[in-house]
């Protein structure tokens, strides 16, 4: 469970206002609702959370434990400063449209590689016990975060206050880093 929780909710609250719940609305209004779109996100989110797990392995043998904690909380605060900023929707081509599924899995392959939710990912799944649960867990955030977009897609922003739980998201980030920095720099 240590290895599966932190992953999924820091992705769930690192997704909310971002440009990839833009994307799923705009897939959700070309492919009609289409929940086939959620099985693309699932996968690519997989795929991104399984190169972070990767780094984040790879990392431990060559940054300590309190090094690697104080990159997790400047990793946090980033993530919720980036909730802070606006998001301009990403645009999608005219063209295709066919593949639901192989559609909405490049445009999130592509729009969160190297994104604020793989990097937490990251440096989470360093002191992880199983790499393969993080990637879960962080798979699973980002598809819970993009279920509202893709089921209510045109009538999201008028049933739910996506600028305050965006806000309110990045403050739980930014206050779990802070903390994660405090701990790190064993300030308390």
């Amino acid at each position: 469970m240590d290895s599966l929780l932190p992953p999924l909710l820091a992705a769930f609250l690192a997704e909310w206002g971002d440009r990839t719940q833009l994307l799923a609305m705009m897939l959700a209004l070309r492919f009609r609702g289409d929940r086939r779109i959620l099985i693309g996100i699932g996968l690519a989110a997989l795929v991104n959370g399984l190169l972070a797990t990767v780094a984040g392995h790879f990392l431990v043998g060559y940054i300590n434990f309190r090094a690697m904690t104080l990159m997790m909380a400047v990793a946090l605060v980033f993530a919720g400063l980036g909730g802070f900023m606006p998001q301009k929707p990403p645009k999608l081509g005219k063209e295709g449209g066919a593949n639901v599924i192989l559609g909405s899995f490049l445009g999130f392959w592509a729009l969160e590689f190297g994104d604020k939710t793989q990097f937490v990912t990251m440096t989470l799944a360093a002191r992880a016990d199983s790499l393969v649960l993080a990637a879960i867990g962080m798979a699973a955030g980002v598809v819970l975060a993009n279920v509202a977009p893709v089921l209510l897609a045109d009538k999201m922003p008028a049933k739910l206050p996506i600028r305050s739980i965006r806000l309110g998201a990045a403050s739980l980030l930014m206050i779990a880093g802070v903390l994660a920095g405090v701990s790190a720099l064993q300030i308390v």
